[in-house]
């Protein structure tokens, strides 16, 4: 990157943080008096409520009204990975990759896995089209146009296989407690390791992840799949549960490092600020990514739950 390029990035970023320490303040103006001066620990848990009673909302209203809920996750989820792509000098295709990334799930929802595989073939194409035609486009961009979108859009289709495999209402409580072990496995890492977190997980990518939030956040994870055991409809073992709890927090964390490593390598610290306490949305559901599709793997491949939509 030359120093001009620099430059701009930085002068780019500035302002972005000025914009939203603006609408910080103007927001605070209007938060009322006994809410305000409040701890960055309270700031989170507001949020984080808020965050939860939309998403439990938005899968007990029914089929449709979750996917619509995915689509709207996946486009904010993949224009913040796209705007944090565009200060790093790299030119991804952000209509092209929001448009594909809320396709996915409703493809899934009507289509199976098939419709997925239409919407990925045809994102490939318009990309091709696009570099062949514009001539300032590189493949890397072609590469993190089509990373994008798979990354936000195609990953949370595990949850609609999980959802559409069992009739109503198992199939939303299934969803839910997918949902609850990865907001256990958050919750539980970031309140055990802030408290007696001594040794580092992942010091150059999460400094502030510990081994002792980690083994925190794998037994919340595996506790709500031991309830998952309970619901009508799902074949599981306790021991089969346990297993696939301690596979699925993996996954959870591993999403947490993978959207940490992509901010370190672009120089952000959050990915947006449109959930204070939390910093993005995408902050806020990296861990759900890989969690969701592995839940549906897991599920489907270990005989746990009916599967109705592959084709």
């Amino acid at each position: 990157m030359t120093t001009v390029s620099r430059q701009k990035r930085e002068q780019k970023q500035e302002a972005r943080h000025e914009r939203g320490q603006n609408l910080k303040a103007k927001a605070y103006d209007k938060v009322p008096n006994k809410l305000k001066n409040a701890t960055d620990l309270q700031v989170r848990f507001r949020t984080g409520v808020v965050y939860t009673a939309v998403t439990i909302l938005g899968v007990i209203a029914g089929n449709l009204p979750m996917v619509l809920m995915l689509m709207i996750i996946a486009a904010i989820c993949a224009g913040e990975l796209f705007y944090m792509l565009r200060q790093d000098a790299r030119l991804p295709n952000e209509v092209l990759g929001i448009i594909a990334a809320m396709l996915y799930p409703p493809s899934v929802y009507f289509f199976g896995l098939a419709g997925a595989m239409c919407v990925a073939i045809m994102l490939m194409l318009a990309l091709i089209v696009w570099y062949v035609f514009w001539h300032r486009a590189r493949i890397n961009d072609v590469s993190v146009s089509f990373f994008g979108a798979t990354y936000t859009g195609l990953l949370l289709c595990g949850l609609i296989l999980i959802r559409t495999a069992l009739p109503s209402p198992w199939g939303a409580a299934m969803v839910l407690l997918v949902f609850l072990s990865v907001w256990a496995n958050d919750a539980f890492a970031y309140l055990v390791g802030s408290k007696f977190g001594r040794h580092k997980l992942a010091p150059r990518i999460s400094p502030k992840k510990s081994w002792e939030g980690f083994i925190a956040g794998l037994v919340g994870s595996v506790v709500f799949w031991i309830v998952m055991t309970f619901v009508p409809g799902v074949t599981m073992s306790i021991p089969l549960a346990v297993l696939f709890g301690l596979v699925c927090g993996l996954m959870s964390v591993l999403g947490d490092l993978c959207e940490s490593r992509i901010k370190r390598n672009l120089g952000f610290k959050d990915s947006g600020t449109i959930m204070p306490g939390h910093g993005g949305l995408l902050d806020r559901c990296d861990s759900l990514f890989l969690a969701s599709v592995t839940s549906a793997i897991l599920l489907i491949a270990g005989g746990c739950i009916p599967i109705t939509v592959l084709v």
